[in-house]
């Protein structure tokens, strides 16, 4: 497999990998615009634009968009995230270029249709009133807002519904103006491609845009803070936050170590002691996730009223624990599990192209799958140790809670579990 990266003269990056073997291929544009760069008028629209991607351009309708892409096979769809919107298609080798010419077009030629749009604002506002439905998903919207309040990185992807329903047809094409230049799009493919056609009708298609400063986005600054929402639901859920590395940091290896051991699977820490044991939840475990510039440890449990209290000790002594008898054996295994996910998640295309695009919007390059494999290996028990203790100190955390929680802790109390 090889990995090529160039870049059109306006700044267009296209990025690609070959696949021996397939027979399809894995193609988008990923925009490095997100929820973070919305500006406080502008939360939601990021997503908002992306739901009008299918929607129609000044060369096809909605349903041609559809049509075009199904009557080969393929399929195609697209995200939201607070860094980047990403459209992409999945589909033969011999419909690469095809499923280019439909996402540049979507990208370029967008008909902003009134009528599509208003369509969309209905679907929109559904999608956000089905998250209060969800309370694994909305309490996590909330420990973003805890952590980071204020700012766009703190704010929901899918914005407050009194904003959606303003947004007009020139506030999308103000905002496609303002972050969809050619500098901040990564067309990435991957599978069964060829660098120099892919290269050769990017420049067709985009080569010809002009070149736009990038826009200024906000540091993330993690802040901490509290957010409790009684409802009479059948379950307590309970999100807890502390602050990690962002994704340039090379401490970021040693944070999705520690989060595997305490909370990343079956023989978790948290998995162990809080359901095995106790008996205390169906659910619980610890992510670390990252931005940028900042990240954050997750610990996520659903539990009932009068578990609650129990539940979130549990979460705090497994923190402290972790900082002081770590043994080599969870080291090693967290290790393992970190390397069998990273090669696993790249048997596929979509994947492949994903991290060929998130890559080089990070590092602008794609380092070797052999470079990422040695930095995971060079986390030590001592490292991971020494990063627990540093989370057992930290000044700043975030808690979320949800549902009859009149019974749990707030987060002074769990800060002063913490360091005690």
């Amino acid at each position: 497999m090889s990995v090529a990266l160039h870049t059109l003269a306006n700044g267009f990056r296209v990025v690609t990998e070959n696949m021996p073997g397939l027979k399809s291929a894995s193609i988008g544009v990923w925009v490095t615009a997100g929820g973070r760069h919305e500006r406080l008028e502008q939360n939601g629209i990021a997503h908002f634009l992306e739901h009008m991607a299918f929607k129609g351009t000044t060369r096809r309708t909605a349903l041609e968009i559809a049509e075009t892409i199904e009557d080969v096979g393929g399929f195609i769809n697209a995200y939201t995230s607070r860094e980047m919107t990403a459209y992409y298609a999945r589909v033969l080798a011999d419909d690469v270029p095809l499923a280019m010419d439909v996402i540049a077009d979507i990208l370029l030629n967008p008909s902003f249709d009134q009528h599509e749009i208003e369509v969309e604002r209905g679907v929109i506002l559904q999608e956000i009133g089905q998250t209060f439905d969800s309370p694994d998903d909305i309490i996590f919207d909330w420990l973003q807002e805890a952590s980071y309040p204020g700012q766009p990185l703190g704010r929901s992807i899918l914005g407050p519904g009194e904003r959606v329903r303003q947004f007009s047809r020139a506030d999308l094409a103000a905002f496609v103006h303002e972050h969809y230049g050619p500098g901040q799009m990564i067309l990435s493919a991957a599978g069964a491609v060829d660098h120099e056609r892919i290269v050769a009708e990017a420049e067709r298609l985009f080569g010809s845009v002009p070149a736009r400063p990038p826009q200024q986005v906000e540091a993330g600054v993690f802040r901490g803070g509290e957010t409790r929402r009684e409802k009479p639901l059948e379950q307590a859920h309970f999100a807890l936050a502390l602050e990690a590395p962002g994704y340039r940091d090379d401490m970021i290896y040693t944070s999705q170590i520690y989060s595997m051991a305490l909370g990343g699977g079956m023989s978790s820490r948290l998995f162990q002691e809080a359901r095995e044991k106790r008996g205390l939840c169906y659910s619980i475990f610890a992510q670390a996730g990252a931005f940028s510039d900042t990240g954050m440890l997750t610990i996520y449990s659903g539990t009932s009223a009068t578990d609650i209290a129990d539940l979130a000790s549990v979460c705090i002594d497994e923190l402290r624990r972790a900082a002081s008898d770590m043994s080599e054996a969870e080291v090693a295994r967290a290790r393992t599990q970190l390397k069998a996910g990273l090669l696993m998640g790249l048997e596929s295309p979509a994947s492949r192209s994903e991290r060929l695009a998130r890559m080089v919007a990070i590092w602008g390059r794609v380092p070797p799958l052999d470079e990422a494999v040695a930095k995971i290996d060079a986390v030590s028990v001592a490292g991971v140790s020494d990063f627990a203790a540093g989370l057992c100190r930290a000044e700043r955390a975030s808690l979320a809670l949800y549902g009859p929680i009149s019974a749990a802790p707030d987060l002074d109390a769990l800060k002063a579990r913490l360091v005690a």
